[in-house]
């Protein structure tokens, strides 16, 4: 498994090898810096802990400044288990890491809603749009007979919607440039302008 920490820049468009207007998302990758390592023996399991964006020393706690002991402090910090790549404490990665790869799996934070209704959120139908109907865009009747009295859990309502952590598998990576460090994957990356993604190979693929 290889994984990556990115940035969703934007959408783009480009042309394919049989000319066809393509549209992407730009994913914009920062120097991903090996921060510490799990082992087996000393933790009870394997993992990898990776760092992105630098940051100054002067905005990080005492006691997260405690993992940046070999290599400058990171904004971003994640752990990933199962990294196929050998690595030590202080190796860098880029975007070079997903030559070869054809489809990708990424994670990302959903664009925020807010509070919405059933309709928007579930995709429930409503009422009948007739006038004088009085029902067009409520939930509908939650309550039970007198058994067993009460909304059964995971009822369909109104609520908060969006804001969570998501992942869209199996999009096709269309572009590697490891120049300006940007990837180019055509379909739908979670998350707004700027939002942090993690960019895996696809694992169904």
């Amino acid at each position: 498994m290889i994984s990556l920490i990115g940035k969703k820049v934007g959408m783009t468009q480009v042309f394919n090898d049989n000319g066809e207007l393509v549209p992407v998302t730009v994913v914009k990758f920062e120097s991903n810096i090996v921060v510490a390592q799990r082992e087996t023996a000393k933790d009870g399991y394997d993992a990898v802990v990776i760092g992105t964006v630098e940051t100054k020393e002067s905005k990080v706690s005492k006691p997260v400044a405690g993992q940046f002991k070999e290599v400058t402090p990171q904004k971003h910090v994640m752990e990933f288990r199962g990294f196929d790549k050998e690595c030590k404490i202080g190796d860098s990665f880029g975007v070079e890491l997903l030559d070869g790869i054809s489809f990708v799996d990424v994670t990302g934070t959903s664009k925020g809603k807010g509070y919405q209704g059933v309709m928007k959120k579930h995709g429930f139908g409503g009422g009948r749009a007739t006038h004088g109907s009085k029902f067009h865009r409520e939930a509908g009747g939650t309550g039970m007979a007198t058994y067993p009295g009460r909304v059964i859990k995971n009822t369909k309502m109104a609520g908060r919607m969006g804001s969570d952590k998501k992942t869209v598998q199996n999009l096709e990576l269309v572009k590697v440039d490891a120049e300006m460090q940007i990837a180019l994957i055509k379909g739908a990356v979670p998350g707004k302008r700027g939002g942090l993604v993690i960019v895996r190979n696809a694992k169904k693929k």
